[in-house]
């Protein structure tokens, strides 16, 4: 059974839960505490000395860390991973993408905003113009496609992006304004069997 040390309000960290949880892998997930600084203990720095969540630890003790080479790792073999290469490489980039162009804008404002309690005012008005682009990126792909690699089933790339495009609102941005990405929410959530967007908070 593998341990995933994780954060619940992370997005990061719930992309591992999920591909564990539809690929039925044995697992314990023990909560890191992220405001609390529980990622910064000399226990946990042990597992792992980037002070990051998630990692996940297995029986033989080799750790592995970074979400999407982690979800990468769990889900080889799976329906997740396509059997073509090219199509397997189209999953990568946007899984590159989204750690690049994503999480960096539209994760950062909403941990600002809602759990720093920083003001509109406060933060970095180009995390909103650049979170506003990505989304329209994803429109654009999603408008032809149901999926965002564009193959004919939900890949990780799917589950990548999903994580903080859900919970986007969270940081001041309108998924509304995206219809093609908000069905795409929606539709990811019903095939992962997750609350609509719109019932939730945060996950």
């Amino acid at each position: 059974m593998i341990r995933i040390f994780g954060d619940s309000i992370s997005g990061n960290c719930q992309k591992v839960k999920w591909v564990a949880t539809r690929l039925s892998i044995p697992h314990e997930w023990i909560e890191i505490d992220i405001l609390k600084g529980e990622t910064r203990t000399d226990e946990f720095l042990a597992i792992n000395p980037f002070g990051q969540v998630p990692v996940i630890q297995f029986d033989h003790g080799r750790t592995l860390a970074q979400s999407n080479a982690i979800i990468l790792h769990l889900a080889e073999g799976s329906d997740l991973v396509p059997d073509d290469a090219f199509e397997r490489a189209k999953m990568l980039e946007w899984m590159f993408w989204e750690q690049y162009s994503h999480e960096p804008v539209i994760a950062v404002r909403r941990f600002q905003k809602l759990y720093l309690g920083m003001s509109d005012d406060e933060i970095d008005p180009d995390l909103l113009a650049k979170g506003r682009r990505a989304l329209g990126r994803m429109e654009m792909a999603l408008i032809s496609s149901d999926w965002i690699a564009g193959g004919e089933a939900i890949t990780l790339a799917d589950l990548s992006l999903l994580a903080y495009t859900r919970l986007a609102h969270e940081g001041g941005f309108n998924i509304d304004a995206f219809p093609a990405v908000h069905a795409w929410v929606a539709r990811c959530e019903l095939e992962l069997g997750l609350p609509h967007l719109h019932e939730v908070t945060h996950v």
